[in-house]
């Protein structure tokens, strides 16, 4: 079964809970979406690290709405700091990335009205066999021969677990797997050690 290619996709996808049989976020996922698509730029040689700062050294788009939006952003913008673009914009990110997959019938958005004012929505996974399969990469570059997984599985391994992503990676397994996680982070590039600053910040900073 295909699945979508890009990493934001995926890790939106691997946010489903088969349990609550919807998509669960919290305050770390926009941050989590926003690592992903700048890894998304590096994997695909659109930008680069100079310096601990983000620098676009090509402006072929990609033909991904979230990619091209984000690639145009950082080169009207010039180069700043990793953290910088994982904590910009973060919630419309999730949105367009949402959208993205609805439009491509990957999941279906369903309006929900608890309370007469405020509406809230649900997001379901159309074909949970998608979620399955990424689940059983991840489950690879864990346990499988390091010299096979590929980069962009090794990139998903690391986002996921700086993003404690845990419907994929709970606390435990993270623990269980920290060697093997240290060593696939360390080839998906400077996104997923910003990530895990600018959750610390962003804990420390609601006292949590």
């Amino acid at each position: 079964m295909d699945v979508p290619g890009s990493l934001t996709a995926q890790l939106y996808l691997l946010a489903y809970d088969p349990r609550k049989e919807r998509v669960v976020t919290n305050y770390r996922f926009p941050y989590l979406l926003r690592a992903a698509a700048l890894t998304d730029l590096l994997l695909t040689g659109r930008i680069t690290d100079d310096g601990g700062k983000v620098r676009v050294v090509s402006e072929d788009r990609l033909a991904d709405p979230v990619l091209d939006g984000l690639l145009h952003q950082i080169a009207q913008s010039g180069p700043r700091p990793w953290r910088h673009w994982i904590s910009k914009d973060g919630r419309a990110t999730v949105r367009a990335v949402r959208d993205e997959l609805e439009t491509g019938r990957w999941v279906r958005v369903e309006l929900r009205r608890p309370f007469l004012v405020f509406n809230r929505s649900h997001v379901r996974v159309r074909d949970t066999r998608v979620v399955k399969q990424l689940t059983a990469r991840v489950a690879t570059a864990l346990t499988g021969p390091v010299s096979r997984v590929e980069d962009r599985e090794a990139a998903l391994v690391g986002l996921a677990a700086a993003g404690e992503l845990g419907t994929i990676l709970p606390r435990a397994r993270r623990r269980a797997h920290k060697q093997r996680i240290a060593l696939l982070s360390e080839r998906g590039g400077p996104a997923a050690p910003a990530l895990r600053k600018v959750i610390q910040q962003a804990r420390a900073a609601s006292g949590g």
